[in-house]
């Protein structure tokens, strides 16, 4: 398994002063448990619990009091007492027993030596289950699918992965970063895929393991449905993101389906919570802070474009293509590097953000806007010449700054746009394979036009 990013995270939990147990959201199959495991090995003792199985659970289930709560894990799993403060504790499937959520609280105030590391899916629908959440005793942190980063580090390329971390990558790089982002592109970004193409370097063979995907979600999610209805409507509703995801959507017959608005609403929430999709609504101011618009239709943002590529049946114009933004209508490249924008940020209320400007005369919407130094910096995914980005010149006539970012199939280029109302601002042309790397390269530009 590839080392990801966001050990770094878990570094800076773990040599935090007042350190709280770290609860990690996920949807199934994103490699937490994996993850985890390699971070244990920085500890002399590692204690790991599964709720999923009853010897596990059982101390739980008989919580009585932190101090026999803890003597009893270390006994059951033959670790030594006298380590708790070299020891980590690593709570797997905790949403089996709601309660150990609430006695998380317990270990920060009364073992606050032990580092606990707790991991779930679903975990918000048990906010409706009278389950006492730790608030203000835990940490969040959300993984989500690799990187491209990761997928680079994953297949063994570990010179493309030393340029891609230098600013700006040399133009010799370009071609053969291009080429393997096309096929991070192709696969996605799901552990169990990444790691069968690197062992594999075979296409082929992945079919299955998106199938297995599909369906492992698929019955995840109906756990925490009430009725047989709402079974059909998060079927439904899992099957239809994908052909959807990328667009902007209305909850009304969504996936060509007779369901109402309500009950499509409450099934795709219930994928949002389980961190499956994200619903992205739209900004229509372009200062801080965003403010999305929740009366207007939202886009629809899943887990992993791999799995929209093979559910929406478009890898093969992937493999055929020597511009991403010609396939499916730009839609699965612009949600890729909707993606990778959002692979580096690991706090749980992260989300994507775009702008619209609907009127009855013109209408204009910007891919994404991103919070930076106290400016809103647009960016589009779109290829073709500068005269082509009307909605970005729309964007830049109404803010009091003049940067803005364009991902596309060419080289590192900054240029100076124009907007048809005279407004000249500094564009900064990046290769899709930069997405990951947005916040480094704003930094490097403001530092260019402030030195041009």
């Amino acid at each position: 398994m590839f080392k990801r990013s966001i050990v770094a995270e878990l570094e800076k939990w773990l040599n935090k002063h007042d350190r709280k147990p770290l609860v990690i959201r996920g949807a199934r199959q994103v490699g937490k448990t994996t993850m985890i495991n390699q971070f244990a090995k920085r500890f002399e003792q590692y204690i790991y619990l599964n709720l999923e199985l009853a010897n596990d659970r059982l101390p739980f289930e008989q919580f009585n009091n932190i101090e026999v709560l803890v003597q009893t894990l270390f006994f059951i799993k033959d670790k030594v007492l006298s380590k708790k403060g070299k020891t980590l504790i690593f709570i797997d499937e905790i949403q089996e027993v709601p309660e150990a959520l609430n006695i998380l609280r317990y270990f920060y105030e009364s073992e606050p030596g032990i580092a606990i590391i707790a991991a779930g899916s679903m975990l918000e629908t048990l906010f409706n289950k009278n389950i006492s959440f730790p608030v203000g005793r835990v940490e969040y942190k959300v993984l989500r699918p690799a990187s491209f980063p990761e997928f680079l580090d994953a297949i063994g390329e570990s010179a493309a992965l030393e340029y891609l971390a230098t600013t700006p990558a040399p133009q010799f790089t370009h071609t053969k970063l291009l080429q393997l982002f096309h096929t991070y592109a192709l696969i996605g970004g799901m552990p169990e895929i990444v790691n069968n193409y690197s062992l594999n370097k075979d296409l082929t063979i992945l079919q299955t393991i998106y199938e297995s995907l599909i369906v492992a979600y698929i019955d995840d999610v109906e756990k925490y449905a009430a009725t047989s209805s709402q079974v059909q409507y998060i079927r439904h509703a899992i099957r239809a993101s994908f052909s959807q995801a990328g667009r902007r959507i209305k909850f009304e017959g969504f996936g060509n389906s007779s369901y109402r608005s309500r009950d499509m609403s409450e099934a795709l929430r219930t994928l949002e919570k389980g961190l499956l999709i994200q619903l992205l609504y739209p900004s229509t101011d372009t200062k801080l802070p965003l403010l999305p618009d929740h009366k207007k239709s939202p886009r629809l943002q899943i887990l992993d474009t791999g799995m929209l590529n093979y559910f929406a049946g478009i890898q093969k114009e992937i493999l055929g293509t020597n511009d991403l933004n010609k396939v499916y209508q730009g839609t699965m490249i612009e949600h890729l590097v909707g993606q990778e924008l959002l692979a580096s940020q690991y706090n749980a209320l992260s989300s994507l953000n775009f702008w619209v400007r609907e009127k009855a005369t013109s209408s204009a919407e910007v891919d994404f806007i991103w919070p930076f130094e106290g400016k809103l910096i647009p960016i589009e995914v779109k290829s073709g010449t500068e005269g082509k980005l009307k909605s970005l010149h729309l964007y830049m006539d109404l803010v009091s700054h003049q940067m803005a970012v364009r991902f596309y199939a060419g080289e590192i280029l900054i240029t100076e746009a124009i907007t048809p109302e005279g407004k000249k601002y500094h564009l900064l042309n990046l290769p899709y394979y930069l997405a990951s790397q947005t916040e480094r390269y704003l930094h490097w530009f403001q530092n260019k036009i402030e030195n041009s």
